[in-house]
């Protein structure tokens, strides 16, 4: 296939992009807006490796622009896009929530005229129209205090970034209602693994371990979360990609629910860091108390885990003792304006943790 994969410079987006091209002949296009968090970087082995970029072509956009969208989408008749484009931290979306509604709503409703367009004429010389994968999050569902969320359940958002998702979301069911899009959405988990931006809890906890700085826990770190590792969300997105009914969704849980005070421990154990690293510091508005997935319909379609959370975690925090030269740069100006903003006060006013 002739694969769009919008925002494959970021976190998830730049595994899914490796793994597809190390797994497949596909033929795939990176756009990315290179914000914070896309990180050009991300693809620097794809691109040094011949074998891979003969099949590879980054383009520096946003999925906001109709003009990039329609060269990338219509005039290259791509095969599919997929959809990873988005800013993605609750606590920004909290600080400034317009960046979230411009790339999760503008931009997937950009992306969906133009694939509308595509399809149209894909129908009129009888070729099977192109596939629309819209990655989203568990968080679109709200808390869930027992029981695991189905993909039927009722979305309840409770922040800006999982409210924008939802949208999208809507967005992407209704072409397919109105205009019969081949469209499909993933509903990810907590997400960790090597190259993410250290703005998330995981990377965010291990450097700030390594560099003898406070851990701010929010609240009394009983959040519980259910952790999913990179190479399984993406080589899921690609399961669905290949695999998925016409327009259905697919929710993708991790292996290892566990609170976030417990994720602490695990993290500092393994770095050897003591615990009065951590401090109690003032929970953030509208957090989610838990969030957990059935992943029944996923499994349908052949796909299971197959990284198991204690190894996982403990390959991730390998990756950020001996990749110090790819994160220590991302902590610049930028980084520090928005970590004061966001914990300045918070660690102020904190406590250490017992």
């Amino acid at each position: 296939m002739k694969i769009l994969v919008c925002g494959g410079a970021g976190f998830i987006g730049s595994t899914f992009v490796r793994r597809r091209l190390t797994q497949t002949a596909d033929e795939l296009v990176v756009l990315d807006k290179l914000t914070y968090a896309g990180n050009r970087a991300n693809l620097s082995d794809i691109e040094g490796d011949p074998s891979l970029s003969i099949r590879y072509g980054f383009v520096h956009g946003d999925i906001a622009d109709p003009t990039v969208i329609r060269k990338l989408v219509v005039n290259a008749d791509v095969d599919a896009v997929v959809n990873f484009a988005a800013e993605s931290h609750v606590d920004r979306s909290i600080l400034d929530a317009e960046a979230f509604l411009r790339t999760g709503v503008v931009g997937v409703h950009i992306l969906l005229e133009a694939t509308r367009t595509l399809a149209a004429a894909r129908s009129a010389s009888g070729r099977r129209p192109p596939r629309f994968v819209q990655v989203s999050t568990d968080e679109v569902y709200g808390s869930v205090p027992v029981g695991s969320s189905v993909e039927t359940d009722v979305l309840a958002p409770a922040s800006p970034y999982s409210a924008a998702k939802a949208a999208g979301e809507l967005l992407v069911q209704s072409y397919r209602a109105t205009y019969g899009l081949d469209t499909l959405i993933t509903r990810g988990s907590n997400t960790y693994g090597p190259f993410q931006y250290p703005e998330k809890v995981v990377p965010l906890f291990i450097t700030n371990a390594l560099q003898n700085l406070a851990l701010p826990l929010y609240g009394d770190g009983l959040q519980r979360r259910d952790w999913l590792h990179v190479d399984d969300h993406a080589d899921a997105i690609g399961v669905v990609l290949d695999r998925g009914e016409p327009g259905g969704v697919y929710n993708i849980p991790g292996t290892g629910e566990r609170a976030n005070v417990d994720l602490t421990r695990a993290i500092l154990a393994q770095l050897d860091c003591p615990w009065s690293l951590v401090r109690t510091v003032e929970d953030r508005a509208g957090h989610d108390r838990r969030y957990a997935m059935d992943g029944s319909r996923l499994a349908a379609i052949g796909w299971s885990h197959r990284v198991a959370f204690e190894g996982g975690l403990a390959d991730t925090i390998a990756w950020y003792r001996a990749n110090e030269e790819w994160w220590r740069p991302l902590l610049n100006a930028d980084w520090t304006a928005y970590y004061d903003r966001q914990y300045r006060k918070r660690l102020a006013e904190s406590v250490p943790r017992g």
